[in-house]
């Protein structure tokens, strides 16, 4: 092998790693989010299940405290049955991952198409995520939603 080849190999071999590194699959909580995205707007109930520890804990607003995944199925399942989902996002995102535990924050919009009819409802706010690995695979241990605060008033 040449000294040019050899140079232009290993230019290859540096860069086809360092955009195998920037374009890396989301990990830890940010991998849940993005399944829990996908599986939402597909309004796939058991997709959406397979992201929650056994013994999650879920806060929705509005919603009392649903403690464990039976819980939780059960409020995505009254969710679900009243709407389609038509669109999730997420924004102004933040991850830390250490070790076994993630946690995420940031706001989300999630588009519902009433199954009775109606216009589409749109609900936003703000979230926080903790997911731990389990099994070598990333689930919610706890998954809270909150609205926005309606904006200050003038004095």
């Amino acid at each position: 092998m040449t000294r040019f080849s050899l140079t232009l190999t290993l230019a290859l071999l540096l860069s086809s790693l360092s955009l195998a590194t920037a374009t890396a699959a989301p990990a830890g909580a940010q991998a849940v989010d993005e399944a829990w995205r996908k599986a939402i707007t597909a309004n796939d109930l058991n997709a959406v299940m397979a992201l929650y520890a056994e013994d999650a804990v879920m806060w929705l607003p509005d919603a009392p405290e649903a403690e464990g995944r039976e819980a939780i199925r059960k409020s995505f399942a009254g969710l679900l049955a009243a709407n389609t989902v038509t669109g999730t996002t997420f924004a102004n995102t933040h991850y830390q991952t250490a070790g076994n535990l993630s946690v995420g924050w940031g706001d989300f919009t999630l588009t519902l198409s009433p199954k009775a009819g109606g216009s589409p409802v749109t609900l936003s706010g703000r979230f926080s995520v903790i997911a731990r690995k389990e099994g070598g695979k990333w689930v919610y241990a706890v998954d809270h939603a909150s609205t926005h605060p309606a904006p200050a008033t003038p004095r």
